[in-house]
């Protein structure tokens, strides 16, 4: 798929390598994964989708669905190569992966993701609120 007005990139329905996945998220300031880390998060997805440059065949963009394909869904690594930033990349991924779960799921899915500062416009943009006080978000602390 080609995004309109924005020629020269091209969405595909799955995730990135694993080298280009690990990349990404380096380079858009996400924290750095294992090459294992970076294999269980591909193979444990629900859905994924990356954006490539097919000027340079790069992965500039990604996005993955982590659920149980019933009601709830996660979103998880969001990210856009700074180079690609602020062309729509990061919408058309979040729209691919709504729709994806929209067209799996007709009962009003539950789907989450956390938010980091430079995200939270685009996620607001898409309806996404802060779940609190009625939830927040909690992590388990490092032992």
């Amino acid at each position: 798929m080609t995004i309109e007005g924005r020629p020269g990139y091209r969405l595909n329905p799955t995730a990135p390598s694993l080298e280009a996945y690990r990349e990404l998220r380096r380079a858009a300031g996400l924290s750095v994964k294992s090459l294992a880390q970076a294999a269980g998060a591909v193979q444990g997805s629900w859905v994924a989708c990356h954006v490539v440059d097919e000027s340079t065949g790069e992965a500039v963009a990604m996005g993955r669905v982590i659920g149980d394909g019933g009601w709830y869904f996660h979103i998880a690594d969001m990210a856009t190569h700074p180079d690609h930033q602020r062309l729509g990349l990061g919408a058309w991924v979040m729209t691919w992966l709504l729709d994806s779960i929209r067209a799996a799921v007709d009962d009003e899915p539950y789907v989450t993701l956390m938010a980091d500062e430079p995200g939270r416009p685009l996620y607001r943009r898409f309806g996404f609120r802060e779940s609190a006080p009625t939830s927040i978000g909690m992590k388990l602390a490092s032992p």
